[in-house]
């Protein structure tokens, strides 16, 4: 089996997850690039692809990464993001992921928190709709944490494993 890690990252978070990723698929032949490297996907069996969430959605980017990945292909989805773990606006971007991606297999999806940019945080917090947010957002500085690493680790081991049997 071929497998490639894709992923597109503007702080370091979804960068740094996609390593623990890489580390955690084992001994399968495979690779790491960001998308704007992944080139033709046609020869991997299994594509892991990860990204930044960004106001509960998926950056333009990774979107339009998605629509190149060829129909069929496994496909196993992770995500950085600044809100708690099981929050709204994360499982939001995972849904859009999931509706641009029709055509593909996806096989399972990973989150982890990540610190978001001072500044985003900065900006966000002038406006009372956005204080509640801005206040949790804080709270994921330090994240991706080992544990976070170690969970995506272990989240690539069972994709591969799931991709082999499927």
């Amino acid at each position: 089996m071929k497998a490639v890690v894709t992923y597109y990252s503007e702080t370091g978070n979804t960068e740094k997850l996609a390593q623990a990723i890489y580390e955690g698929a084992g001994q399968v032949e495979k690779e790491i690039v960001t998308i704007d490297k992944a080139g033709d996907l046609e020869m991997y069996d299994l594509i892991f692809c990860g990204f930044p969430v960004h106001a509960h959605s998926v950056p333009v980017k990774v979107e339009s990464f998605l629509k190149t990945i060829p129909k069929g292909k496994k496909l196993a989805l992770f995500g950085t993001h600044g809100s708690l773990n099981g929050g709204q606006m994360a499982i939001t971007a995972f849904y859009q992921a999931l509706s641009i991606a029709v055509s593909e297999r996806v096989i399972g999806t990973f989150a982890c928190r990540g610190k978001v940019k001072y500044g985003l945080l900065e900006q966000l917090a002038k406006k009372p709709e956005h204080k509640a947010w801005v206040a949790e957002a804080q709270s994921a500085t330090g994240h991706p944490d080992e544990a976070d690493l170690e969970d995506g680790r272990e989240w690539a081991r069972m994709m591969v494993t799931r991709a082999l049997v499927s």
